[in-house]
Order: structure tokens, then C-alpha cells, then sequence
């Protein structure tokens, strides 16, 4: 009897043990490090805004986020390298419009991922309006007298990007079709070299960021003369459409994505977490002249597909697509 009993308190006490052992699938995620791969250079606008989002998420996850930098190719080469990374949620990358969308319509051949099937949309962080920036002393005051001295004058206008391929290139050579004009394209590998091209002398014009041209404006070196968004704040910066043109102009995005087939609980760990800290990052990226808008990984694919139908339709229209 006694021996039954001793049993009985045995098995009571492993069960009991059992039931209060942390198992497998019940364990905290993330419980290391995690990888944010920013395809951008260092300093770029892209770096400090994910940078910036990657303080606020180690905040909220309580686990350290290594930044590390792989630009190139309109930063495919970064988004690529998350796309081979192990599918475990550790490796992010803070990708957007130029590698999901542009990239693959206009140089495809440099893009070795399907951008939909192959990564999964985590949360949207900003827009990042594009323009026309020019020197303060430029000749024109104006991006009509722009666009009539590179009628008179094709070719002349050199217009640095942060490369071929890029969000920035497709706008670029959309404003040459939609205007009739002719002008050079100055690709550079990114960052601030597109500004300080114009800067010193190199190309006459840039077409990139509001919020990297903003400082320049502000202290008096550069003027800004289009948008491809209305800018709250910035009435006087007119729009393609604003000036007569019947087809509008795409805007840059940023946002964090993951190789497609990470497991459910770093989805359920990420997505809010990205949630909270671009809400976070909302007034400092406004400040910068971006617009910080978060969207669900849901809405962020749909606007996605959305836009590079549009892509496709537009490149088709102006020959932007290269040939087979």
C-alpha cells in the first residue's frame, strides 16, 4: 500500500515538474539578436529612417537589431541577400519601392527574386516624395524653364539618381516622356553623391528625395522645382499634374520585409512590434519631409501589386522596359 502511494506522489510531482517546464513551442520569440539588412549606403535617408525604426523595435522586442548595410543595384543587392537568408524571422531587410516594384520593370535582369512571392510585406513606414533639385544659382527659376531649355537643348541637362533601376531613374525618364524633353542620366551608387554632384558642378539637376534636398534648400544652395507629392507645409512646390501634364509621378516608399515562410510566431512578434515604432518614428520622418504613414502587411502587398500593375502599364507606354 505504502508503495502505491509513493508512486502516486512520484508521478504527481514529475507531472507537476512537466506542467511547469517552459516547452519549445511556448518560448519567447525573438530570444537573439535579429539582422536588419538596409541596402542602402551609409548616411543615405534609407539608413538613418531604418535605423531609426530599428531603435524603436529593439525597445519593444527587448532583443538587440544589428543593422547591416548591403547597398547596390537600386538595392536589390541588400533585399536579394534577405531573400537568401535563413526563413526564421532573424533576418529583415528595409526595402521598397525600387526593389519590389521598379527594379524588376525596368532592369529585371539584375533582379533574381519575385518580389511577391518571395518576400513577405511585414509593415509600411513612409513615403519619400521625389523631385527636381537644382543648384540655388541655376538658370531656372522655374520647372517649365527647365523643361523649354532641355527642349532647345537635348541632352544638355545632366540629372544625377541613386542608379539605374532605382524609384528615382523611372521618374526621371517618366518626366522626359511626359514633357517631350531629352536629358542625360547620371547614375550614382546613392546617398548624398546625387546632391553633392550638383553641388559641385557635376550634373546641372538631381532627381531624388524632398528630404534630402530639404537641408540644402533651407540653408540656401539648392532649389527645389517639382514634387511627386503635394508636400503639407510646401504649397509652392507644384506637382506634374498641377502643371498641365495629364500623367502623374510615382513617389518612393520604404517598408520591412522578411523572406517569405517565416514561422508564425516571429509574424506574430514582428508585425505589431513595427506597428508601434513607426508610429514612433512619425513626427521625427514628417520633420525630414517624408510623409510616415504605417500600413498592414495586407495593405502594404495590396498597394504593391497595385503599383507595379500601374508600373508595368506606364513603362510599356514609354518604352521604359527593356527589349527581348
Amino acid at each position: 500500500m505504502k508503495f502505491r502511494q509513493l508512486c502516486f506522489v512520484v508521478v504527481a510531482v514529475v507531472l507537476g515538474l512537466g506542467l511547469l517546464a517552459p516547452s519549445v513551442s511556448s518560448a519567447k520569440w525573438p530570444d537573439r539578436p535579429i539582422t536588419l539588412i538596409i541596402p542602402y549606403v551609409p548616411g543615405a535617408t534609407g539608413d538613418i529612417t531604418a535605423r531609426m525604426l530599428a531603435d524603436e523595435m529593439e525597445k519593444i522586442l527587448g532583443v538587440k537589431i544589428i543593422p547591416s548595410n548591403k547597398p547596390g543595384a537600386s538595392a536589390v543587392l541588400g533585399t536579394d541577400a534577405a531573400v537568401r537568408a535563413k526563413k526564421d524571422g532573424y533576418t529583415l531587410v528595409y526595402a521598397g519601392a525600387s526593389a519590389l516594384v521598379y527594379a524588376p520593370i525596368t532592369n529585371p535582369q539584375i533582379v533574381k527574386y519575385d518580389p511577391f512571392k518571395d518576400l513577405e510585406p511585414l509593415g509600411f513606414h513612409y513615403y519619400f516624395p521625389q523631385g527636381i533639385g537644382v543648384k540655388a544659382d541655376a538658370p531656372w527659376k522655374n520647372f517649365q524653364e527647365m523643361v523649354e531649355h532641355a527642349k532647345k537643348n537635348p541632352g544638355q541637362i545632366r540629372v544625377s539618381t541613386i542608379g539605374v533601376g532605382s524609384t528615382p531613374h523611372f521618374v526621371l525618364e517618366m518626366i522626359q516622356s511626359i514633357t517631350g524633353t531629352k536629358m542625360t542620366h547620371v547614375p550614382f551608387e546613392g546617398g548624398e553623391s546625387v546632391v553633392t554632384a550638383v553641388m559641385g558642378g557635376h550634373v546641372e539637376a538631381t532627381c531624388d528625395g524632398f528630404a534630402k534636398i530639404k537641408p540644402h534648400m533651407e540653408a540656401g544652395r539648392m532649389r527645389f522645382l517639382l514634387t511627386t507629392t503635394k508636400l503639407p507645409g510646401y504649397p509652392q512646390f507644384p506637382t506634374i499634374t498641377e502643371l498641365g501634364y495629364k500623367e502623374p509621378l510615382f513617389a518612393t516608399w520604404f517598408a520591412l520585409y522578411a523572406a517569405a515562410g517565416i514561422p508564425e510566431e516571429a509574424r506574430n512578434a514582428l508585425v505589431p512590434a513595427i506597428e508601434k515604432a513607426v508610429k514612433a518614428t512619425k513626427e521625427r520622418v514628417d520633420k525630414m519631409g517624408s510623409l510616415c504613414e504605417y500600413k498592414s502587411p495586407a495593405e502594404l502587398r495590396k498597394m504593391t501589386e497595385e503599383e507595379y500593375r500601374v508600373g508595368v502599364e506606364t513603362a510599356k507606354k514609354m518604352n521604359l522596359t527593356p527589349k527581348k
